[in-house]
């Protein structure tokens, strides 16, 4: 900034700065109002909602955890039937735990197994029909 020497150019330079503090007040007032927008609870909910419903992993994610689910409680279901003992129901819940979590974890390799399974048969059974 150049040096003030008179009075007509002191008052432009106070004009100036006025104005630009009077901007940036504008600003501030206005961030705190988003501020303030952002920290309602209906607007975090939303926000909140919408960063899970754009993340990219929330379907493999969800996907991977109930098919570890379902294959536990299949597996518990299987090993117990309508068994009435403690010792086994015991049993068969650490055992559903342990596939839940092992299903769980190795999703994707499961997937792709099945995958790959899935298209060995289609292979089959395009090679076994009749040519007309």
């Amino acid at each position: 900034m150049q040096p003030i020497t008179t009075s007509d150019e002191l008052k432009n330079a106070i004009q100036i700065l006025e104005f630009d503090q009077q901007l940036r007040g504008q600003q501030l007032k206005e961030h705190v109002y988003l501020a303030i927008e952002s920290l309602k609870p209906v607007n975090l909910i939303k926000s909140t909602i919408h960063n899970v419903v754009s993340s990219p992993y929330l379907i493999d994610n969800l996907l991977g955890v109930a098919m570890g689910l379902t294959s536990g409680y299949v597996s518990k279901k299987i090993v117990l039937g309508k068994s009435v003992n403690v010792i086994r129901k015991l049993f068969g819940t650490l055992l559903q735990f342990g596939i839940t979590n092992v299903v769980a974890q190795n999703s994707e390799s499961i997937k792709t197994f099945g995958q790959s399974i899935y298209q060995y048969f289609q292979r089959i059974k395009k090679q076994n029909r009749p040519t007309p």
